[in-house]
């Protein structure tokens, strides 16, 4: 491998280009994480649907949810090693056109009743190729943003794609909460669970189409031009020592994800419903509840990191993490609506100053020539051990101990695993992005 003397360039971008791009960025993110998404908030009626004779439907569906995000890793080095050598723009609309026809084929599968073992078995694949797209969507999306972001604005930039993905979320709340509210349990069991799924082919549409319309980066496209992309990008990544430290803090920086992404929207209709005996309705519309105040939230996080830096932010948002994480599911588990919002809340805004500032802060670690590959490897290898395997690790538990406090438990030591992660990380918000 020829050395490659490290260089930083600004970004030349100017606002208004910046900001058309940023917002078809999110449209195709949006579509993208609703079809990852809808699967959790789905799993009640899909554990009754595909394994009706189980008296553990609920942890098996969740096991397909974990098994799906073992395959993040494999699409995250796939994806990544195109994107770094041919372009992000192009694995972008690769990405959402495959998580697209998957999620619409699951709102399409015959159930179990029909077909018997193959129906949750079909079910499953199609998880697995959700797990493979998503993965080359996270890194790939944030480092299409941050490369195309004004100097100075990356944090809030990049920011905007975190508040499509959980409005995305709220919007698979919303549905699921009024379709079961409006159908019924046996409507819904019946044909309604195959509709939210169903979406996923127009909102796969609009998304392919304006990606197909973006044009990519200046950081990539400048470094094509100049002839100095790297031909082996992860192996490049791999046979440096400043390279290799940076995946292994994209991997432990992300923990609050299981706790948070995972835990606290994608489990928690499911926790309400199951462990503490709230109707489906009310857990959903508390998890909606949620989603509301980290989409506020995220903006003024993304902003604030540029301007005192990306470790202070999640750093703060780790402590304050540790510290409300038990107090506010004790406000959760108290059996009153309101209450279990405010908690929920409270935990949503505490966690936004992570998930608006985490993918700038891994998007800064890595130079262009190796981004999309090294970032995608360490997060979505993060993601899968401590995010996907979440929601079913949290069924388990409370299942053999009966205690619904461990999501609470599982937040606090989260927390501080990235806390002790994010304070090895040089801060290089206030510096262009490496290009080599």
């Amino acid at each position: 491998m020829t050395a490659v003397a490290p260089k930083a360039v600004p970004n030349k971008v100017d606002s208004r280009t910046a900001r058309r791009i940023t917002l078809a960025g999110c449209i195709g993110i949006f579509a993208e994480l609703y079809d990852n998404g809808i699967f959790g908030f789905m799993a009640g009626t899909l554990a009754l649907v595909f394994f009706p004779d189980s008296q553990n439907a609920v942890l098996l569906v969740f096991v397909g949810y974990a098994i799906s995000f073992f395959f993040r890793p494999l699409g995250g080095i796939i994806c990544g090693h195109l994107g770094d050598r041919i372009g992000r723009q192009r694995m972008l609309v690769f990405v959402i056109m495959l998580i697209s026809v998957a999620t619409a084929v699951i709102g399409l599968l015959p159930t179990y009743a029909a077909i018997g073992i193959a129906a949750p078995c079909l079910l499953i694949l199609m998880r697995v190729l959700q797990g493979f797209s998503v993965g080359g969507e996270a890194a790939g999306a944030m480092t299409f943003l941050a490369e195309h972001a004004p100097e100075g604005k990356r944090g809030l930039y990049t920011s905007y794609a975190q508040i499509a993905s959980f409005l995305s979320l709220l919007t698979g709340t919303l549905i699921a909460a009024a379709m079961t509210s409006g159908l019924g349990p046996e409507r819904m069991e019946s044909f309604g669970w195959r509709i939210p799924f169903l979406l996923a082919i127009p909102l796969g549409i609009t998304g392919i189409y304006i990606r197909r319309r973006i044009t990519d980066t200046p950081n990539f496209t400048r470094l094509k031009e100049e002839g100095e992309l790297s031909r082996n990008p992860l192996k490049e990544a791999f046979t440096s020592a400043e390279h290799r430290r940076a995946m292994w803090l994209a991997l432990f920086i992300p923990l609050m994800n299981g706790s948070g992404y995972y835990v606290l929207f994608a489990y928690m209709p499911t926790f309400m419903t199951k462990e503490l005996e709230f109707s489906t309705v009310q857990g959903l519309l508390v998890t909606a509840a949620s989603l509301v105040a980290i989409s506020v939230a995220i903006p003024f996080m993304g902003a604030l990191s540029d301007r005192i830096g990306r470790k202070k932010v999640i750093g703060g948002a780790a402590v304050a993490m540790a510290i409300a994480g038990v107090p506010c599911y004790a406000l959760i588990s108290s059996g009153d609506v309101g209450l279990a919002a405010l908690g929920a809340c409270v935990m949503a805004v505490v966690f936004a100053g992570h998930t608006g500032v985490i993918h700038i802060l891994l998007v800064e670690l890595f130079p262009t020539r190796v981004r999309y590959s090294a970032y995608g490897l360490g997060y979505n290898v993060s993601s899968a051990i401590f995010g996907g395997t979440a929601p079913l690790l949290m069924t388990f538990l409370i299942g053999q101990t009966g205690n619904t406090y461990m999501p609470a438990f599982y937040a606090v030591i989260t927390a501080i695993g990235t806390l002790i992660a994010v304070s090895m990380v040089s801060d290089r918000a206030h510096l262009p992005l490496q290009d080599a």
